[in-house]
């Protein structure tokens, strides 16, 4: 098999190509990153001498190296997304370009030399789940803020290319990741390190914002399978059913890393910020049989002592706007 995975460089697309590259000895895997914000070829300093891989610096939105690479590719999977809310607050014009057009330039490669592709997006397409019961495929799309909104529109550009085009596509919707290589800027990590640095721990609002968590090692587990035996034209969530509230997460950072609760002070909350995040995942439990494998306090346990264990690795990526509590107020 060759495989084209688009963003194989940030959090989540270096952990598949690591995974898939030890499961799968006999393919070929080519990472098109463009190496901006989130993207770091250290994540991938264990794959960098494989002779499957190879890694293409450029842009999804080239057309003309995107339809060269996937015309060589028999399956393309797209982890390239600008990805972090409060950016998308304070500029939302990249998550557009990346995002929707990005897709866009994939799509029609996809389509002209019919090959298979995965959509990597997530659970924040639905919308707050406060008061209701988890979303399921078939609930209707109500994001809230400018990176759900370009990630939805990439979902819908994606079943319109299906429906339309007939082209074979699968579009998954996870729920909130961790685990080692995390970018600073995300909760889990930015918490970690503050209080690692003894640093005041910025919470939003109250802090009672429930998200469903999975380790990232479940996710793309997840996504290898599908790719063999996910049924075209589909959309999957993926979870790990784990919905603890934003306060509960820093508590149990600052309880592993012997720290006191005095370090949490709460800020402002973000513009129009969802209150819960939640899906149900058991479309993707019946068709391929795929369930998460990790406790999530033993995987927080492991992330923890990871960020501990590995400071060389986020020591250059922590500024100010990694690290700031409101990145939206950032010029």
């Amino acid at each position: 098999m060759k495989i084209l995975v688009c963003g194989g460089a940030g959090f989540i697309g270096s952990a598949f190509i690591r995974n898939f590259l030890k499961n799968n000895t006999d393919s070929k895997l080519t990472n098109l990153d463009l190496l901006v914000i989130g993207s770091n070829l250290e994540n991938l300093n264990d794959v960098a001498n494989n002779p499957n891989y190879l890694f293409i610096k450029d842009d999804i939105r080239n057309e003309s190296v995107i339809d060269n690479l996937v015309k060589e590719s028999n399956v393309v999977v797209n982890f390239a997304a600008e990805s972090h809310v409060d950016r998308s607050i304070a500029n939302p014009k990249p998550f557009l370009e990346t995002n929707v057009l990005g897709t866009f330039s994939i799509l029609e490669a996809t389509r002209k030399h019919d090959k298979k592709f995965i959509h990597v997006s997530t659970d924040e397409v639905y919308g707050d789940a406060l008061g209701q019961s988890s979303f399921t495929e078939d609930s209707p799309i109500n994001p809230s803020n400018p990176y759900a909104a370009t990630k939805a529109s990439a979902d819908n550009l994606v079943a319109s290319y299906h429906r339309t085009y007939g082209i074979d596509c699968i579009t998954t919707r996870c729920t909130n990741n961790f685990g080692p290589y995390q970018f600073p800027e995300k909760l889990i990590p930015k918490t970690i390190i503050r209080s690692i640095k003894d640093l005041k721990v910025p919470l939003y609002g109250d802090g009672k914002q429930i998200r469903s968590w999975i380790y990232v090692y479940d996710h793309i587990s997840a996504i290898e399978q599908l790719i063999s035996r996910g049924k075209s034209g589909q959309v999957y969530n993926i979870t790990a059913y784990e919905e603890i509230t934003n306060k509960t997460i820093v508590e149990k950072i600052l309880g592993l890393l012997d720290k006191s609760s005095d370090l949490i002070e709460y800020v402002n909350d973000r513009p129009g910020h969802d209150k819960r995040y939640s899906i149900n995942c058991s479309k993707i439990q019946n068709d391929i049989g795929w369930t998460s494998q990790y406790n999530f306090d033993d995987a927080l346990e492991q992330t923890v002592n990871w960020y501990l264990d590995n400071k060389s690795w986020w020591e250059p990526l922590v500024d100010e706007k990694a690290l700031h509590p409101q990145p939206w107020t950032l010029s």
